[in-house]
């Protein structure tokens, strides 16, 4: 049996560590060191020194299990990983926008036993961390328990029509490939919402579906540090969320994300399957 209340705790102290770290260096943005990873995909010190002390915290309290962290790689633990994104949302960070979070997820690998002793039969994430410094909220999931922001439950909007549902989405900024595909089907995402934002943290764009500020959020080209802890909150908060064109899927480990409300879900995938599917596909 997992003590997830324990790993719960060690992952939320090393969230605030790792936040401190984040918002010290906003004191003073232009003494930061950063680096190109790729295009539009940018580095920078305080992303490095968040994830160095969320991973000591984290290896000192939990030394049994893997780590993969976005900046230093690592490996699967043989039953469970913790997989972290100091800094989700660096671009906005570096560009002074007040909207980005630390991200600590941890997966249970098939064959593992959940919490309650039950073996699982696919990876499952089981536990999520996302601390959003600036505006102080700290959302938390349990596999089977719940999801909560600062200690109180949280629920996914309970909406029956997409027409109702406001979007969060990413829009393909490193992999120009599948560009034209992306628009077709965001042209029937506008043409059949509320509205779409694009906000620029895939953890916080989880975490506020899970609390219900947005109604779906729709992505691919990121990585499973980015998922990893939001996919377990937006789940116990009532979500669907998976990847969109893989229906084997466990978990949004290849970094395609669809985070909806299960009435909204059919609607939703026969608005971008037919564009992107042939994509993903291929």
């Amino acid at each position: 049996m997992f003590p997830l209340s324990d790993y719960l705790d060690a992952a939320v102290r090393a969230a605030h560590a790792g936040a401190a770290i984040l918002q010290q260096h906003r004191t003073s943005p232009n003494d930061l060191v950063i680096d190109h990873k790729g295009r539009n995909d940018l580095v920078s010190q305080a992303d490095r020194e968040s994830e160095d002390v969320v991973i000591d915290m984290l290896r000192q309290a939990t030394p049994h299990i893997g780590i993969i962290g976005e900046e230093s790689g690592g490996a699967r633990g043989a039953e469970l990983t913790w997989y972290i994104d100091p800094l989700d949302g660096t671009t906005n960070y570096l560009h002074g926008v007040e909207h980005y979070a630390v991200s600590i997820g941890l997966v249970a690998h098939a064959g593992a036993s959940d919490a309650m002793g039950n073996p699982l039969a696919v990876d499952t994430p089981i536990l999520g961390v996302i601390y959003d410094p600036n505006r102080e909220e700290m959302f938390t999931g349990m596999h089977g328990v719940g999801a909560w922001c600062n200690g109180h439950r949280i629920q996914a909007a309970r909406i029956e029509s997409l027409a109702e549902a406001l979007i969060a989405i990413g829009i393909p900024m490193r992999d120009f490939s599948y560009i034209d595909p992306y628009f077709v089907a965001l042209k029937e995402v506008l043409l059949h919402s509320r509205g779409v934002r694009r906000q620029g943290s895939a953890a916080l764009d989880l975490a506020w579906v899970a609390c219900g500020r947005v109604n779906a959020y729709w992505e691919q080209g990121i990585q499973s540090w980015d998922v990893a802890a939001g996919t377990v909150i937006a789940r116990e908060a009532g979500a669907w969320v998976n990847d969109p064109y893989d229906p084997k899927a466990s978990w949004p480990e290849s970094g395609r994300v669809l985070a909806i409300p299960p009435a909204l879900k059919d609607e939703f995938l026969g608005l971008i399957q037919p564009a992107m599917m042939p994509v993903f596909n291929r």
